[in-house]
């Protein structure tokens, strides 16, 4: 029951003595503020009418976006909602690594099977099983994720195995089906095995359908690095692959993975890295966090042992969890630290992906962070529409593209299902709002390319429609409304559905246990167990509200912003101490006379009050990026062609580089750049051209420079980005030092970059020079010269003066009067008058300086509108 003693006690306190009208008036008080909590309570609530409309809502969006897939991209492996047709791959332009999750397998469609049963659209989920098993065909040349076909494609053939299987024992449908999407599945997992072939155990992170890793033909294999999700994100699927097919290899080779990722944990901290070397098991990126790149590593430790029930995997977790809770969480964030040096936060941005811890940690009962985080989350989609890929601990846009991702939605279900708050019920129905509102279009559901802008992206990527309609319509649908029990499943990463009864009846596969030594830690009352939210939190909406509370205004959004007070502090300072003043000032903390400090305020001596001016300064809305150019110089451009380029936060400052960096191009092989250069004698002395994604740009640089570059120039993977839509950004390192990157580094986006590419293809031989945009030639410049004057008489001009070029004004004898009328000012003024002449000339476009005997003084700008 909602507390409203705790409420009110701290400002309505009732003392004997008090007056009867004194009394009457608490009373009052106390029934009105009753009445408003019930007022608001019931606007939050929602009837059982509205959530049936918002639940037809839903599929009617489902069949939008499902609807235009099969009528426009089927078989195509998704839909490319702006253009209205399928993306084939090999047909569109190369994305870079977005285009390793498809391999010509429908992908949309598979990942689609049980969405369609849990929406309740049988009719239409047996057609798409017929459609799969007829035309689905994996003996592909083509080169895909191994994560992203493990999620989605293997995920999407046991989810719609089993609710296949399911519906054919019920004896209404499908009785047709004789286990055809298990046996493709049995297929795609031996496709996928030989990414495992590595000393460590660790996968490789592609594979070629047909022709595996090692065989020359492959066109993969030379991989050294994956993802710490990549690789720890394959025991759910594979693990239930082999509970269904009795085949031990899969799940032997997911395990063995999962142990060397706990096995090169840094023991200190209990931490991971993002990216390790498949080979000999070393950390190439040492940042931790709850984002990309380890996500699901450690969603798939505390689902594994709800799968499967092995203690083992619950064990892993609570040790992961109670770290990340000690150093990554910073209620409401989540910030990246380094795994040898948690205390550190590595950078000031989150990544969207984090989304989806607040459900992860509904799943082991831990709410109230979970609740301030997505509090936290619901504050920035209010601010811009969705959820920016990445956004500041200032909840600014850091990188302001939106996929359609489906983990805010997911969090939000699992909360509501924990806290019965309708709350969220509100939340969800935002989520469809605005779905509708700016990112419907006439053939599906567009991503968002920035959201400052709210321009679209031609992409439509298939967890769109295996996730975000899933958690969407469980969120507003009771049980009695599914056609199936959803509390027997267990949801992968990708939403599918796999039974949670696979442990008990499908015996784990001889041999195949994990061992590990035994490791102490703090227990809680959850560490070994799966908490039953209904038991633990009985529908009480109060309990998430007063924990919501706290971080309702975040972002400023729904109030007028004000500056925290300032906060003063005293500290014992000697007087005269001018070393320790300026200590603190170099902190940011500035020294305020006593004098200017209001009210009653005691006097000590030896005692400064300091102002913390961190808490009270206004950090600038948006960084200031210095817009830089590639200027294509050679012939038949000759500086005619100018693309607007974004800068790098590390590398060389083209600013500081008076004429710029000059060269030709060449495209770098790969052309991700992402590994050993194959064209590095071609590369040397030429400016690199390379496509973003696959990794990071320092990690590219890196290659780049090992291979000769003298500089590069990025191009963005996201087809129909350009300057003139999306903002100008600066791209920022691997959150390692960038110091040995000595190269001139610039970043274009996709329209600019396919002049530049169209002109190299051409004409073969393209010379580029990079600079600031305010340097570009052609552009007009104002002339600056330094002019010192001195008054002589006819003849009198000093030897020293004729040694370089001068300029001589003389005055008239009927102009005398200037020096008469302004005579005071010229004797007040006689030392700085009384100076040598001094001019810059140039020469071969150098700048001669003046001499060392000269008088300085600042410089006077004369251009062709400066006042005489």
């Amino acid at each position: 029951m909602y507390d409203y003693k705790r409420r009110l006690g701290n400002r309505l306190v009732w003392k004997p003595g008090h007056s009867s009208g004194t009394t009457m008036m608490l009373k009052i008080l106390l029934i009105t503020s009753f009445l408003g909590w019930a007022r608001c309570q019931e606007s939050q609530s929602m009837t059982p009418e509205e959530k049936t409309v918002i639940r037809e809502q839903i599929i009617e969006m489902f069949d939008h976006a499902y609807g235009s897939y099969m009528k426009n991209a089927y078989p195509a492996d998704e839909l490319m909602p702006l253009s209205c047709r399928g993306r084939v791959r090999g047909q569109e332009p190369n994305r870079g690594d977005i285009d390793d999750s498809l391999g010509k397998f429908s992908l949309t469609l598979i990942d689609s099977l049980d969405t369609l049963v849990v929406l309740n659209k049988l009719d239409e989920f047996e057609d798409a099983v017929r459609k799969a098993v007829r035309d689905v065909r994996f003996d592909n040349d083509v080169v895909v994720s191994v994560f992203e076909t493990n999620i989605r494609v293997l995920g999407g053939l046991l989810g719609g195995h089993v609710m296949a299987d399911l519906l054919r024992h019920r004896g209404e449908r499908m009785q047709w089906y004789r286990d055809e999407l298990l046996q493709m599945a049995i297929e795609l997992g031996h496709r996928l095995l030989p990414a495992f072939n590595t000393t460590s155990g660790l996968p490789y992170p592609k594979v070629n359908l047909r022709y595996g890793v090692l065989n020359p033909l492959s066109r993969t294999g030379t991989e050294s690095d994956t993802c710490t999700a990549c690789a720890g994100t394959m025991i759910l699927e594979f693990a239930a692959l082999s509970r269904f097919s009795g085949k031990s290899v899969f799940e032997e080779h997911a395990r063995k993975a999962l142990d060397v990722l706990w096995e090169r944990r840094q023991r200190g901290s209990d931490l991971v890295g993002t990216v390790i070397n498949i080979h000999n098991g070393e950390w190439v990126r040492r940042e931790s966090g709850v984002g990309a790149g380890i996500d699901s590593y450690y969603e798939y430790l505390m689902k594994a042992y709800i799968l499967l029930g092995d203690n083992v995997f619950l064990e892993r977790f609570n040790i992961h969890y109670s770290a990340i809770m000690k150093y990554i969480s910073q209620p409401p964030l989540l910030l990246n630290v380094h795994m040898h040096n948690p205390t550190v936060s590595v950078r000031s941005w989150m990544d969207s992906l984090l989304a989806f811890f607040p459900g992860l940690q509904v799943l082991r009962g831990d709410l109230k962070p979970a609740i301030e985080t997505h509090e936290m989350l619901y504050q920035v989609t209010k601010q811009h529409k969705f959820l920016p890929e990445a956004f500041t601990t200032e909840f600014r846009v850091h990188w302001g593209q939106h996929l359609l991702r489906p983990e805010f939605a997911e969090s939000t279900y699992y909360l509501y299902k924990a806290t019965g708050d309708p709350y969220y019920l509100r939340v969800g129905q935002s989520i469809v709002e605005k779905l509708n509102a700016y990112a419907r279009v006439p053939c599906g559901f567009a991503a968002v390319q920035d959201v400052r802008t709210g321009m679209h992206e031609d992409r439509m990527d298939s967890f769109f429609l295996a996730e975000m309609f899933k958690y969407l319509y469980l969120l507003f649908s009771e049980k009695s409304q599914l056609p199936i029990d959803i509390d027997e499943y267990i949801f992968t990463t990708e939403a599918h559905l796999l039974p949670v009864s696979l442990s008990t009846t499908r015996a784990p596969c001889q041999g195949n246990t994990t061992r590990t030594a035994p490791v102490s830690q703090d227990e809680d009352l959850f560490t070994h167990s799966c908490p039953s939210a209904e038991t633990l939190f009985p529908n009480n909406p109060s309990f998430a509200k007063t924990i919501r509370d706290g971080h309702k205004y975040l972002t400023g959004v729904g109030r007028a912003f004000h500056p925290l007070p300032v906060r003063e502090i005293e500290l014992p300072l000697h007087d005269s101490g001018l070393e320790p003043v300026e200590f603190l000032k170099s902190m940011g903390i500035s020294l305020t006379p006593l004098t200017e400090i209001s009210g009653n305020q005691k006097e000590h001596k030896a005692v400064y009050r300091v102002r913390l001016v961190a808490e009270v300064s206004q950090t600038p809305e948006e960084q200031v990026v210095v817009p830089l150019v590639v200027q294509l110089i050679s012939p038949p451009f000759l500086g005619r062609t100018v693309l607007t380029a974004g800068p790098a936060k590390f590398g060389m400052d083209l600013t500081k580089q008076e004429h710029g960096v000059k060269g030709s191009i060449v495209k770098a092989s790969p052309y991700t750049a992402c590994g050993p250069v194959d064209n590095a004698a071609e590369l040397k002395g030429r400016v690199a051209l390379a496509l973003r994604g696959d990794c990071m740009f320092a990690e590219k640089a890196r290659w780049l420079q090992q291979a000769g570059a003298i500089g590069v120039i990025f191009v963005d993977h996201r087809e129909g980005s350009n300057c003139e839509e999306t903002p100008l950004f600066q791209m920022v390192g691997d959150g390692d030092s960038t110091e040995d990157i000595t190269l001139p580094l610039v970043f274009l986006f996709s329209r600019e970059g396919a002049v530049l590419t169209a002109a190299l293809e051409e004409h073969l031989n393209v010379d580029v020079l990079l600079l600031p945009k305010e340097r570009q030639l052609g552009h007009e410049k104002p002339v600056s010269m330094n002019i010192k004057f001195r008054l002589t008489e006819e003849g009198e001009l000093e030897p020293e003066a004729s040694r370089g070029p001068t300029l001589e004004f003389v005055l008239e004898n009927e102009e005398v009067f200037l020096k008469e009328e302004r005579e005071g000012e010229v004797n007040g003024k006689q030392e700085s008058q009384q100076q040598q002449v001094c001019t810059q000339a140039a020469e071969n476009d150098r700048t001669e300086p003046c001499s060392a005997d000269s008088y300085k003084t600042p410089k006077s700008n004369i251009g062709p509108d400066a006042s005489p």
